[in-house]
């Protein structure tokens, strides 16, 4: 069977007008928030890894349960290890904190001003109850440190960026990209890097508008699966 073709090219993302003061905001604004993600957001945290393995067209390749999530994500303290940010939207203001992460981290706050109001038609799925706002999580970015030898500096690895499909293209993804590379500022570090699949021709255009560079000369390694397990039994 054919391979499916690669998303259209995207159009350009509106630039948000967060410089009005709400009350006079035109258009739909719609309240975009950045904070910690916890424990309580697995269930979406789950949702949103299987739609981005659908779109990957990898879903053979997932087998994440809630479960595993929850004993693997958040053992250590961000930063220091596996971190998420969740991306929630809502058409009131959201709070200035969060109070479970509110020590840790001070959430982001954003104004997008669109010209559509969006149709989410999974917002049920998404809902975020605990805040008192009709919320949702639109996506999420998950990331951790890593080392350039090199530049002798930490940096962070960004393993996953995703947006749910009706909420692309309107500046959400800058917004979490933006989040990673200013906590990388603030704790001094050199780089934040990540990879990108050769033929999603929307996202490398994305990540070079934003001034990142594409290396061409990289390839991904990855051992995996009976190919890993197969070292278990190697002997020195």
């Amino acid at each position: 069977m054919a391979a499916a073709a690669p998303p259209p090219p995207p159009a350009p993302a509106p630039e948000p007008n967060a410089e009005l003061p709400e009350d006079q905001l035109l258009g739909h604004p719609l309240f975009a928030r950045i904070r910690l993600a916890t424990t309580s957001d697995v269930p979406h945290i789950h949702k949103l890894s299987h739609q981005m393995a659908v779109y990957h067209r990898l879903a053979h390749l997932f087998s994440a349960t809630e479960q595993s999530l929850s004993s693997t994500l958040f053992n250590p303290p961000p930063f220091q290890s596996f971190t998420i940010f969740i991306l929630e939207v809502s058409p009131t203001p959201l709070p200035s904190h969060h109070p479970p992460t509110s020590s840790l981290f001070t959430p982001i706050l954003k104004t997008f001003n669109l010209a559509e109001p969006i149709t989410d038609p999974e917002d049920a799925a998404f809902a975020v109850t605990e805040i008192g706002a009709p919320a949702v999580v639109a996506g999420f970015v998950l990331f951790f440190p890593d080392y350039s030898i090199f530049m002798a500096k930490p940096g962070f690895y960004i393993q996953v960026l995703f947006v749910r499909e009706c909420y692309r293209r309107k500046g959400f993804g800058k917004m979490l990209l933006t989040a990673v590379a200013s906590q990388a500022v603030k704790l001094g570090y050199g780089r934040v890097e990540w990879c990108v699949l050769d033929w999603n021709v929307n996202a490398i255009r994305f990540y070079e508008m934003m001034g990142a560079e594409v290396l061409q000369d990289c390839r991904t390694c990855r051992l995996i699966g009976d190919a890993l397990e197969a070292y278990g039994n190697e002997n020195f």
